[in-house]
Protein backbone atom coordinates (compact mmCIF):
# COMPACT_ATOMS: atom_id res chain seq x y z
CA UNK A 1 0.00 0.00 0.00
CA UNK A 2 1.58 3.37 -1.26
CA UNK A 3 2.20 5.87 1.46
CA UNK A 4 0.43 9.08 1.12
CA UNK A 5 1.95 12.56 1.97
CA UNK A 6 -0.26 15.75 2.68
CA UNK A 7 0.31 18.10 0.49
CA UNK A 8 1.22 21.11 2.51
CA UNK A 9 -0.73 24.14 0.80
CA UNK A 10 1.61 27.75 0.37
CA UNK A 11 -0.03 30.20 2.35
CA UNK A 12 -2.35 32.80 0.53
CA UNK A 13 -0.93 36.05 -0.29
CA UNK A 14 -3.18 38.05 2.22
CA UNK A 15 -1.64 35.64 4.73
CA UNK A 16 1.98 36.10 3.60
CA UNK A 17 1.91 39.78 3.88
CA UNK A 18 0.05 40.17 7.35
CA UNK A 19 2.74 37.61 8.86
CA UNK A 20 5.72 40.41 7.10
CA UNK A 21 3.96 43.00 8.34
CA UNK A 22 3.12 41.40 11.76
CA UNK A 23 7.02 40.31 12.34
CA UNK A 24 8.06 43.55 11.15
CA UNK A 25 6.02 45.56 13.68
CA UNK A 26 7.16 43.42 16.58
CA UNK A 27 10.93 43.01 15.08
CA UNK A 28 10.69 47.22 14.80
CA UNK A 29 9.46 47.22 18.74
CA UNK A 30 11.82 44.55 20.03
CA UNK A 31 14.98 46.78 18.39
CA UNK A 32 13.43 50.15 19.72
CA UNK A 33 13.36 48.80 23.44
CA UNK A 34 16.99 47.66 23.18
CA UNK A 35 18.63 50.50 21.82
CA UNK A 36 16.55 53.42 23.14
CA UNK A 37 14.83 51.91 25.99
CA UNK A 38 13.33 54.38 27.92
CA UNK A 39 9.93 55.41 27.30
CA UNK A 40 9.85 52.15 24.51
CA UNK A 41 10.38 49.93 28.15
CA UNK A 42 7.15 51.66 29.66
CA UNK A 43 4.13 50.07 28.82
CA UNK A 44 1.86 52.76 28.68
CA UNK A 45 3.87 54.05 25.37
CA UNK A 46 2.99 50.74 23.89
CA UNK A 47 -0.73 51.80 24.87
CA UNK A 48 -0.32 54.66 23.94
CA UNK A 49 -0.37 53.69 20.24
CA UNK A 50 -3.61 52.52 20.34
CA UNK A 51 -5.12 55.65 22.31
CA UNK A 52 -3.64 57.95 19.99
CA UNK A 53 -4.55 56.77 16.91
CA UNK A 54 -7.61 54.41 17.73
CA UNK A 55 -9.49 56.58 14.97
CA UNK A 56 -7.05 56.04 12.31
CA UNK A 57 -7.71 51.79 13.17
CA UNK A 58 -10.79 52.58 12.20
CA UNK A 59 -10.40 54.55 9.08
CA UNK A 60 -7.70 52.38 7.91
CA UNK A 61 -10.31 49.27 8.31
CA UNK A 62 -12.48 51.57 5.89
CA UNK A 63 -9.69 51.97 3.30
CA UNK A 64 -8.96 48.33 3.41
CA UNK A 65 -12.50 47.11 2.83
CA UNK A 66 -12.58 49.90 -0.68
CA UNK A 67 -9.06 49.20 -1.64
CA UNK A 68 -9.33 45.53 -1.48
CA UNK A 69 -12.41 45.70 -3.95
CA UNK A 70 -9.69 48.00 -6.21
CA UNK A 71 -10.94 51.22 -5.09
CA UNK A 72 -10.07 54.26 -3.06
CA UNK A 73 -11.43 56.63 -0.56
CA UNK A 74 -9.75 60.05 0.12
CA UNK A 75 -12.36 61.89 1.82
CA UNK A 76 -12.73 59.96 5.59
CA UNK A 77 -10.30 62.88 7.23
CA UNK A 78 -12.97 65.87 6.07
CA UNK A 79 -15.53 63.33 6.72
CA UNK A 80 -14.14 62.77 10.49
CA UNK A 81 -13.62 66.71 10.79
CA UNK A 82 -16.92 67.49 9.67
CA UNK A 83 -18.42 65.04 12.17
CA UNK A 84 -16.70 66.36 14.97
CA UNK A 85 -17.14 69.84 14.35
CA UNK A 86 -21.72 68.95 14.15
CA UNK A 87 -21.32 66.84 17.36
CA UNK A 88 -19.61 69.32 19.31
CA UNK A 89 -22.02 72.26 17.92
CA UNK A 90 -24.85 69.80 18.66
CA UNK A 91 -24.16 68.77 22.10
CA UNK A 92 -23.33 72.84 23.04
CA UNK A 93 -25.37 75.11 21.29
CA UNK A 94 -28.69 72.43 20.64
CA UNK A 95 -28.02 70.25 24.14
CA UNK A 96 -27.85 67.03 22.59
CA UNK A 97 -26.65 63.94 23.97
CA UNK A 98 -24.43 61.20 23.74
CA UNK A 99 -26.17 59.22 21.99
CA UNK A 100 -28.05 61.18 19.68
CA UNK A 101 -24.74 62.59 18.65
CA UNK A 102 -23.51 58.96 17.71
CA UNK A 103 -25.70 58.56 15.27
CA UNK A 104 -25.44 62.24 13.91
CA UNK A 105 -21.64 61.02 13.55
CA UNK A 106 -23.12 57.55 12.10
CA UNK A 107 -25.96 59.09 10.05
CA UNK A 108 -23.40 61.55 8.06
CA UNK A 109 -20.66 58.62 7.62
CA UNK A 110 -23.03 56.71 5.98
CA UNK A 111 -24.91 59.69 3.95
CA UNK A 112 -21.41 60.12 2.43
CA UNK A 113 -21.00 56.24 1.77
CA UNK A 114 -23.79 56.02 -0.17
CA UNK A 115 -23.41 58.92 -2.28
CA UNK A 116 -19.91 58.31 -3.11
CA UNK A 117 -20.75 54.80 -3.03
CA UNK A 118 -23.47 55.64 -5.80
CA UNK A 119 -21.83 57.28 -8.19
CA UNK A 120 -18.78 54.62 -8.18
CA UNK A 121 -20.39 51.37 -8.53
CA UNK A 122 -23.48 52.71 -10.67
CA UNK A 123 -22.27 55.87 -12.63
CA UNK A 124 -18.55 54.28 -12.47
CA UNK A 125 -16.85 58.00 -11.97
CA UNK A 126 -13.26 56.98 -11.26
CA UNK A 127 -13.02 57.02 -7.17
CA UNK A 128 -9.95 59.23 -6.77
CA UNK A 129 -12.28 62.07 -8.23
CA UNK A 130 -15.52 61.14 -6.70
CA UNK A 131 -13.38 61.13 -3.22
CA UNK A 132 -11.24 64.05 -3.76
CA UNK A 133 -14.47 65.98 -4.53
CA UNK A 134 -16.05 64.31 -1.56
CA UNK A 135 -12.70 65.93 0.65
CA UNK A 136 -13.30 68.99 -0.26
CA UNK A 137 -17.15 69.08 0.73
CA UNK A 138 -16.56 67.94 3.76
CA UNK A 139 -13.96 70.39 4.70
CA UNK A 140 -15.83 73.18 3.33
CA UNK A 141 -18.81 71.94 5.08
CA UNK A 142 -16.74 71.89 8.66
CA UNK A 143 -16.38 75.70 8.13
CA UNK A 144 -20.07 76.32 7.82
CA UNK A 145 -20.86 74.75 10.71
CA UNK A 146 -18.64 77.05 12.57
CA UNK A 147 -16.13 79.00 11.23
CA UNK A 148 -14.43 78.46 14.79
CA UNK A 149 -13.02 75.79 16.49
CA UNK A 150 -15.35 74.22 19.33
CA UNK A 151 -14.78 72.41 22.64
CA UNK A 152 -17.27 70.37 24.36
CA UNK A 153 -18.67 71.05 27.68
CA UNK A 154 -21.17 68.35 28.07
CA UNK A 155 -20.87 66.65 31.28
CA UNK A 156 -21.80 63.32 30.20
CA UNK A 157 -19.81 63.89 27.35
CA UNK A 158 -16.53 64.78 29.29
CA UNK A 159 -16.81 62.10 31.74
CA UNK A 160 -17.04 59.40 28.65
CA UNK A 161 -14.00 61.18 27.31
CA UNK A 162 -12.08 61.10 30.51
CA UNK A 163 -12.81 57.46 31.12
CA UNK A 164 -9.65 55.25 31.29
CA UNK A 165 -10.12 51.40 31.27
CA UNK A 166 -6.71 50.09 33.64
CA UNK A 167 -5.45 47.22 32.46
CA UNK A 168 -4.81 44.67 34.90
CA UNK A 169 -1.46 43.87 36.49
CA UNK A 170 0.34 45.95 33.73
CA UNK A 171 1.70 49.67 34.62
CA UNK A 172 5.00 51.21 35.92
CA UNK A 173 6.02 51.67 39.76
CA UNK A 174 6.63 55.50 39.87
CA UNK A 175 10.03 57.28 41.60
CA UNK A 176 7.59 57.65 44.62
CA UNK A 177 7.12 53.71 44.66
CA UNK A 178 3.67 54.23 43.66
CA UNK A 179 1.82 52.07 41.38
CA UNK A 180 0.70 53.57 38.14
CA UNK A 181 -1.02 51.37 35.98
CA UNK A 182 -1.70 51.18 32.55
CA UNK A 183 -4.97 52.34 30.69
CA UNK A 184 -6.78 52.51 27.30
CA UNK A 185 -9.31 55.25 26.58
CA UNK A 186 -12.85 54.06 25.27
CA UNK A 187 -11.91 54.61 21.52
CA UNK A 188 -9.20 51.84 22.02
CA UNK A 189 -12.50 48.98 22.86
CA UNK A 190 -14.61 50.38 19.59
CA UNK A 191 -11.22 50.28 17.30
CA UNK A 192 -10.54 46.80 18.39
CA UNK A 193 -14.58 45.54 18.08
CA UNK A 194 -14.69 46.98 14.33
CA UNK A 195 -11.22 45.30 14.09
CA UNK A 196 -12.61 41.93 15.04
CA UNK A 197 -16.15 42.54 13.23
CA UNK A 198 -14.57 43.49 9.79
CA UNK A 199 -11.71 40.10 10.10
CA UNK A 200 -14.95 37.86 11.02
CA UNK A 201 -16.69 39.84 7.99
CA UNK A 202 -14.38 38.85 5.31
CA UNK A 203 -13.14 35.67 6.46
CA UNK A 204 -16.14 33.96 6.82
CA UNK A 205 -19.35 36.04 5.04
CA UNK A 206 -20.40 35.98 1.28
CA UNK A 207 -20.07 39.55 0.90
CA UNK A 208 -16.34 39.20 2.44
CA UNK A 209 -15.71 36.71 -0.10
CA UNK A 210 -17.19 38.81 -3.08
CA UNK A 211 -15.20 41.91 -1.88
CA UNK A 212 -12.09 39.91 -2.74
CA UNK A 213 -13.45 38.36 -6.10
CA UNK A 214 -14.02 41.61 -7.39
CA UNK A 215 -10.71 43.61 -6.31
CA UNK A 216 -8.61 40.24 -7.97
CA UNK A 217 -10.81 40.04 -11.20
CA UNK A 218 -13.99 41.78 -11.64
CA UNK A 219 -15.09 40.05 -15.31
CA UNK A 220 -14.34 36.69 -13.71
CA UNK A 221 -16.50 37.44 -10.25
CA UNK A 222 -19.35 38.92 -12.79
CA UNK A 223 -19.19 35.18 -14.54
CA UNK A 224 -19.23 33.36 -11.09
CA UNK A 225 -22.35 35.58 -10.58
CA UNK A 226 -21.41 38.17 -8.16
CA UNK A 227 -23.37 41.48 -8.29
CA UNK A 228 -19.91 43.94 -9.06
CA UNK A 229 -21.48 46.77 -8.76
CA UNK A 230 -23.70 46.27 -5.53
CA UNK A 231 -20.28 44.52 -4.16
CA UNK A 232 -18.67 48.05 -4.63
CA UNK A 233 -21.29 50.20 -3.44
CA UNK A 234 -21.77 48.41 -0.44
CA UNK A 235 -18.22 48.62 0.30
CA UNK A 236 -17.99 52.23 -0.15
CA UNK A 237 -20.78 52.34 2.63
CA UNK A 238 -19.34 50.50 4.75
CA UNK A 239 -16.67 52.98 4.62
CA UNK A 240 -18.75 55.84 5.48
CA UNK A 241 -20.03 54.00 8.21
CA UNK A 242 -16.85 53.39 9.72
CA UNK A 243 -15.70 57.25 8.82
CA UNK A 244 -18.40 57.80 11.29
CA UNK A 245 -17.49 55.80 13.94
CA UNK A 246 -13.69 57.05 13.66
CA UNK A 247 -15.22 60.80 13.64
CA UNK A 248 -16.89 59.95 17.48
CA UNK A 249 -13.95 58.03 18.37
CA UNK A 250 -11.56 60.96 17.26
CA UNK A 251 -14.03 63.13 19.37
CA UNK A 252 -13.99 61.19 22.62
CA UNK A 253 -9.87 61.46 22.40
CA UNK A 254 -9.96 65.16 21.56
CA UNK A 255 -13.00 66.43 22.47
CA UNK A 256 -13.34 69.26 20.51
CA UNK A 257 -14.30 70.43 16.90
CA UNK A 258 -11.94 71.94 14.45
CA UNK A 259 -11.91 72.09 10.59
CA UNK A 260 -8.29 71.17 10.61
CA UNK A 261 -8.98 67.42 12.44
CA UNK A 262 -7.78 64.54 11.35
CA UNK A 263 -5.34 66.34 8.53
CA UNK A 264 -3.72 64.04 6.14
CA UNK A 265 -5.51 61.08 8.27
CA UNK A 266 -6.67 59.78 4.77
CA UNK A 267 -2.86 59.43 3.35
CA UNK A 268 -1.74 57.70 6.84
CA UNK A 269 -5.06 55.06 6.47
CA UNK A 270 -4.01 54.28 2.78
CA UNK A 271 -0.13 54.40 3.98
CA UNK A 272 -1.12 52.04 6.82
CA UNK A 273 -2.97 49.89 4.96
CA UNK A 274 -0.66 49.29 2.17
CA UNK A 275 1.88 48.65 5.13
CA UNK A 276 -0.15 45.93 6.39
CA UNK A 277 -0.44 44.23 2.93
CA UNK A 278 -3.38 45.68 1.11
CA UNK A 279 -2.16 46.00 -2.55
CA UNK A 280 -3.34 49.34 -4.33
CA UNK A 281 -4.27 46.76 -7.27
CA UNK A 282 -7.53 44.79 -5.05
CA UNK A 283 -7.79 41.40 -4.46
CA UNK A 284 -5.60 41.33 -1.09
CA UNK A 285 -5.95 42.62 2.31
CA UNK A 286 -6.39 42.21 5.78
CA UNK A 287 -7.71 44.37 8.85
CA UNK A 288 -5.95 43.02 11.00
CA UNK A 289 -2.45 43.88 8.83
CA UNK A 290 -3.89 47.08 8.63
CA UNK A 291 -4.36 47.15 12.87
CA UNK A 292 -0.26 46.39 12.82
CA UNK A 293 0.04 48.55 9.76
CA UNK A 294 -1.12 51.61 12.14
CA UNK A 295 1.27 50.29 14.63
CA UNK A 296 4.37 49.83 12.54
CA UNK A 297 3.83 53.61 11.11
CA UNK A 298 3.59 55.07 14.76
CA UNK A 299 6.51 52.80 15.76
CA UNK A 300 8.73 54.11 12.84
CA UNK A 301 7.69 57.71 14.33
CA UNK A 302 8.54 57.01 18.14
CA UNK A 303 11.45 55.68 16.88
CA UNK A 304 12.41 58.78 14.94
CA UNK A 305 11.98 61.24 18.14
CA UNK A 306 13.48 59.01 20.17
CA UNK A 307 16.76 59.47 17.96
CA UNK A 308 16.07 63.36 18.20
CA UNK A 309 14.88 63.94 15.03
CA UNK A 310 12.03 65.95 16.29
CA UNK A 311 10.92 68.32 13.01
CA UNK A 312 8.11 66.52 11.70
CA UNK A 313 9.10 66.61 8.17
CA UNK A 314 11.74 63.31 9.49
CA UNK A 315 8.81 61.62 10.14
CA UNK A 316 7.21 62.73 6.62
CA UNK A 317 10.66 60.90 5.32
CA UNK A 318 10.45 58.27 7.12
CA UNK A 319 6.75 57.07 6.54
CA UNK A 320 7.76 57.78 3.15
CA UNK A 321 10.81 55.82 2.97
CA UNK A 322 9.05 53.16 4.91
CA UNK A 323 5.65 52.90 2.67
CA UNK A 324 8.26 52.40 -0.69
CA UNK A 325 10.30 49.82 1.22
CA UNK A 326 6.68 47.43 1.68
CA UNK A 327 5.54 48.69 -1.92
CA UNK A 328 8.99 46.99 -3.07
CA UNK A 329 8.93 44.21 -0.99
CA UNK A 330 5.80 43.64 -1.93
CA UNK A 331 6.14 43.62 -4.96
CA UNK A 332 9.81 41.26 -5.17
CA UNK A 333 7.86 39.01 -2.94
CA UNK A 334 4.18 38.35 -4.64
CA UNK A 335 6.56 38.10 -7.90
CA UNK A 336 8.69 35.78 -6.62
CA UNK A 337 5.86 33.33 -5.23
CA UNK A 338 4.22 33.65 -8.47
CA UNK A 339 7.16 32.30 -10.61
CA UNK A 340 7.43 29.60 -7.94
CA UNK A 341 3.73 28.77 -7.88
CA UNK A 342 3.82 28.56 -11.58
CA UNK A 343 6.94 26.57 -11.82
CA UNK A 344 5.54 24.05 -9.59
CA UNK A 345 2.36 23.67 -11.37
CA UNK A 346 4.41 23.15 -14.47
Amino acid sequence: MADTKKIRQPLSNTALLLTITVCTFFGMYILAMIIWGGGFLNPQQFFNLFNNNAYLIVIACGLTVVMITGGIDISVGGTIALITMTAVVFMEDHGGGILSSVLISLGIGLAIGLIQGCLVAYLKIQPFIVTLAGMFFTRGMTTIVSKVPRTAANEAFIALKDHYIHIPFIGTVAKNGNWIPSYIEVGVVIAVVVVIALWATLRWTRFGRNLYAVGGNSESALMLGINVQRTKFFAYVLCGVLAGIAGFVYLTHTGAGNASNASGAEMQAIASSIIGGTLLSGGVGSVVGTLFGVLSLKTINNIVVASGLREPYWQSITTGLMLCFFILLQSVILSHRKKKLGAMAL
